[in-house]
């Protein structure tokens, strides 16, 4: 019998889809969350310079926009917000703890693990994308990088899915893509500025190279993508500049108050060239330094005499022991080869790299030398090696040599990566490096064993494999001979020998476990050093990795920003007189008001901006601000500034009544981290960055009015209160002087 139903035909059944999982990729991603998540509850104000802004940041728009470094929108800070505004939602939706503002660049370097194995994967097999994905994982710099309120975990993130949209325009021949990855670019820009144009002339030489499109459409396409490159850079910066001087907060770190010249001075080409500017002096080691212009004393402090580095100065902020070559003490404070480093060691603060800002010998070879080499170059060798094998091996033999096959062009994409950022040398800056590195590794492994294969004695492509494995082992035995000597023979002696096998050995399936050995071996030291961060519960204002984190006298780093206590006594005071006026009270530089700000959620006015020397503010605008009311105290903790600066100290002291020190000077200093109110006792810190560190959490805000109690203090980290004095640099144990100035026009 016949029926009505009917029955659908096969030929409509829609295909079902099948999602495969990676295992191993997922592993990896877990791994790196661990990494880079595991204890940030400890954080701390990370670093206090951008957490007091962060929390400026979520008081207002404004602010919000602007990335103004304190709550009245007085300066910014020296960086564009894009990074900074990922941070500030965190905090505002979660509240201001140490982990929401570090949750950001957490998420990011996991992302950027895996965007690794999306860029990767495609071109060369799962394999080289899972192995790319574990060195960005374990690369030291970049879980030190992926625990910190610093920007740069967020920056790489960007560049790599610049890179991805790329692929994708190249592979779809789409225009949209194109734009769209040029224009992430720009946004990479907003987040530290000329520091993201060094990939571009990768992103043009690929395009051009590895695009099947005549060469009117790659023109086209080229003007429409940089067309979106220059408005997605320059929207932010142009909205700031065109704005009134007296409608927005100063751009902190310029010398005349403009985002531009701040991005091509000294956040561009100063940064690369190592010259000064007006806002402080010269990076060490980087050459081409000129006088300062600050009106410091010692001029640029990258001399080869360089005496201590001016108080205040960005240099001696972020300087350990000066660089070889260089005579003179490290920071007042410090101990060279950074806080609680020892004087010629190699164990200085950066874990095998002597000091927070020791660089090294300028030279090619820099990134190899123990002063960087630890923190990133652990597989730079086998990555070198790699892209020579990869070259090689991907070699269409029946076209021209200079007709690159489609997996060659990926690598002149990855060179083209490498080579302008290998000049960084900055130590946390260079995390740049990592995902060039890592790409290079990943598929230099698989380069590297197919030639091995494929190839016999007599060629020497067949020892490529070999050499790889042992230069790299050689230079990481080099890197830990001065923490463990019998890990230094173990990865050693494990290179040669798998290295002298695979050359006598030539059965297949006896050289595969070989070859896994060796990789293995090439693991160890860097997977131990990119773990001492994560048990450390680092998060630090100058990232770093290494043994010195585990130990009593480590913290090369200098954990919490520098700067990161407060004096009670100080701030009951001023919080107890402040009346009406708009600022709790000035100082000199950020390192000083940052903690203050932190733990009240009032504004507190930075003159100088980071260091000092901002010329942010004539003396006609100071004594305006005092003669209204707006400003009744002036903390001088004997920073110098620019001339400008200099002036309105200067005036402070002659027509400013000093207060009593009785009524703010203390022997006890409480950390930005206390979440209960002085007593009056300080509880010892533990050794090093073990001890358990501060976590944030929100209080209730202080009236709108300034004549909050001091009980009414917020209470905003909960921590440990510290025992040593002085407070880092600026801290509130120093022999400061609080000036009352609201005497002067009585």
């Amino acid at each position: 019998m016949a029926t009505n139903s009917i029955e659908p035909s096969s030929s409509f059944k829609q295909p079902k889809r099948r999602f495969n999982v990676d295992w191993i990729l997922s592993v990896i991603l877990l791994l790196a969350l661990f990494l880079y998540g595991w204890q940030i509850w400890k954080a701390g104000s990370a670093n206090s310079f951008y957490t007091a802004a962060i929390e400026s940041m979520t008081q207002s728009f404004k602010n919000f926009w602007y990335a103004s470094f304190d709550p009245a929108g007085y300066i910014t800070v020296d960086k564009p917000p894009v990074a900074l505004w990922f941070m500030a939602i965190s905090a505002k939706v979660f509240g201001l703890h140490g982990w929401s503002i570090v949750l950001p660049s957490v998420l990011f370097g996991v992302g950027s693990v895996y965007l690794m194995y999306r860029l990767v994967k495609p071109y060369f097999g799962r394999l080289a994308g899972n192995l790319a994905a574990l060195a960005m994982t374990i690369t030291p710099i970049v879980v030190a990088d992926s625990r910190t309120n610093n920007m740069d975990a967020t920056l790489v993130f960007f560049l790599l899915l610049a890179f991805l949209f790329l692929e994708k325009a190249i592979d779809r021949h789409s225009t949209w893509w194109l734009v769209g990855s040029f224009a992430l670019i720009g946004v990479a820009f907003n987040v530290k500025m000329l520091q993201a144009f060094m990939v571009l002339p990768a992103m043009y030489l690929f395009y051009w190279i590895a695009a099947k499109e005549n060469w009117k459409k790659k023109i086209l396409k080229t003007v429409y993508a940089t067309v979106a490159l220059v408005v997605f850079t320059l929207a932010w910066p142009l909205s700031v500049d065109l704005t009134s001087a007296s409608n927005r907060p100063y751009e902190g770190g310029s010398e005349h108050n403009s985002v531009l010249e701040l991005a091509f001075g000294y956040n561009g080409s100063e940064r690369l060239l190592g010259q000064t500017t007006g806002t402080g002096g010269a990076f060490p080691g980087m050459g081409n330094n000129k006088s300062s212009k600050s009106g410091q004393p010692g001029g640029a402090t990258g001399s080869k005499k360089m005496g201590t580095p001016p108080t205040g100065s960005k240099n001696a902020k972020k300087m350990g022991t000066p660089p070889s070559g260089t005579k003179g003490k490290a920071p007042e404070g410090m101990g060279a080869g950074g806080p609680g480093g020892k004087v010629g060691s190699k164990k200085g603060g950066m874990g095998g790299g002597g000091g927070a800002f020791n660089i090294g010998t300028a030279g090619p070879f820099r990134l190899f030398q123990q002063e960087l080499g630890p923190q990133i170059s652990w597989l730079l060798p086998f990555a070198i090696f790699g892209l020579l094998g990869g070259l090689t091996f991907y070699r269409d033999r029946k076209r021209k040599w200079y007709a690159f096959s489609h997996e060659q062009k990926q690598l002149v994409l990855w060179a083209g990566w490498l080579v302008p950022v290998y000049g960084f040398f900055h130590p946390y800056y260079t995390i740049m490096l990592a995902p060039a590195i890592a790409a290079l590794f990943g598929i230099g492994v698989k380069a590297l064993t197919s030639l091995y294969h494929e190839t016999g004695l007599a060629n020497w492509r067949f020892y490529l494999l070999p050499l790889a494995l042992t230069s790299t082992a050689a230079l990481q035995a080099w890197y830990v001979y001065d923490y463990y000597p019998w890990l230094t023979w173990l990865i050693l002696g494990l290179g040669i020998v798998v290295s002298l096998a695979l050359i006598f050995i030539r059965n297949r399936r006896a050289t595969l476990p070989l070859i896994s050995l060796g990789l293995l071996g090439i693991m160890i030291a860097p997977g131990w050093w990119s773990l001492t961060p994560t048990i450390a519960a680092e998060s630090a204002q100058i990232p770093t990795a290494g043994p010195d984190l585990l130990t009593s006298n480590g913290g090369g780093g200098m954990a919490g920003g520098m700067g990161d206590q407060i004096n009670t006594k100080l701030l009951n005071y001023v919080v107890k007189h402040q009346g009406n006026a708009k600022y709790l009270f000035a100082t000199a530089d950020s390192s000083t008001a940052a903690p203050y700000i932190i733990k009240t959620g009032k504004a507190v006015m930075a003159m100088g901006g980071f260091n000092g020397t901002d010329p942010a503010m004539t003396l006609k605008q100071f004594k305006k601000l005092v003669k209204t009311g707006q400003l009744k105290y002036y903390y001088d903790g004997g920073k110098s500034g620019g001339s400008t600066n200099n002036a309105i100290v200067s005036w402070i002291k002659k027509h400013a009544t000093k207060v009593k020190s009785s009524e703010y000077q203390s022997t006890t200093a409480t950390s930005t981290t206390n979440k209960q109110p002085s007593t009056g006792t300080t509880t010892p810190p533990t050794s090093g960055h073990q001890g358990k560190k501060p976590t944030m959490k929100p209080g209730k805000k202080p009236t709108g009015n300034g004549k909050a109690p001091a009980s009414t203090i917020k209470k905003s980290i909960t921590g440990q209160s510290a025992a040593q004095p002085g407070g880092g640099m600026g801290g509130p144990n120093s022999s400061g002087t609080l000036y009352d100035l609201s005497t002067i026009f009585d």
